[in-house]
């Protein structure tokens, strides 16, 4: 691991924050979400070929036509979550297991569902590997999210719905968050933050984004 390319990284997510403030309303992430961005070994989550780019700030592929998002979405989508240190979070899309690695850095408990059970089980061999006790992986279709352990402070999802799941919104907490790529392959698609304030439910747009599409049967 090179401390270099790690500083190298965290400026490009400082440089690309401010260049998108006007859009996203953030123009510079709290430190906690870049310490825990500094902390995670991001070589660690992707295929041995492609080591040599892991701290660029670009998507890369994992295997089953799914891929890593490129570390200022995932700075950014852990900051729109605005996480506490007794929050329990829902992630719906696993892929290598970085975006929970992440989150669990700054949360009590990280659920993540991953519907490919291939990358399910590759996700949880490697966090448990590397010590993060805090997440669980399950593999599972996440357009129902998950029930038993709902409601959530938090909910976020890596891969782009058409549009956001009812089942999620209800297991959202009252005055928790919810950050999703919305939209069809191939199109643009939106990243919201959607905020649940009591029984009332706002969503606002944050920015274009490409995401790979939200494979769940609900989604269809």
């Amino acid at each position: 691991m090179s401390a270099e390319k790690i500083q190298t990284m965290l400026r490009t997510i400082e440089d690309e924050c401010r260049f998108t403030g006007g859009l996203t309303g953030r123009y510079a992430l709290r430190q906690e979400v870049l310490n825990a961005m500094a902390a995670v070994r991001r070589e660690e989550f992707v295929p041995d070929e492609l080591k040599p780019y892991a701290y660029d700030n670009t998507p890369l592929p994992i295997g089953n036509g799914q891929t890593i998002s490129q570390p200022f979405i995932v700075a950014l989508m852990t900051d729109l979550l605005e996480p506490e240190p007794d929050d329990i979070i829902l992630e719906i899309g696993t892929g290598s297991g970085y975006q929970a690695a992440v989150l669990s850095q700054l949360v009590r408990q990280v659920y993540s569902l991953e519907v490919i059970p291939a990358l399910a089980e590759q996700a949880a061999d490697r966090l448990q590997r590397l010590g993060y006790d805090k997440v669980e992986i399950i593999a599972s279709d996440g357009s129902s999210g998950l029930h038993e352990h709902a409601p959530y402070d938090g909910i976020i999802v890596t891969a782009a719905a058409p549009r956001i799941p009812e089942a999620l919104i209800q297991q959202l907490a009252p005055f928790g968050r919810m950050v999703i790529p919305v939209g069809k392959p191939h199109l643009p698609q939106e990243l919201l933050l959607v905020e649940k304030s009591g029984h009332r439910v706002n969503s606002r747009r944050i920015l274009s984004v490409a995401f790979v599409p939200f494979t769940g049967k609900g989604q269809a």
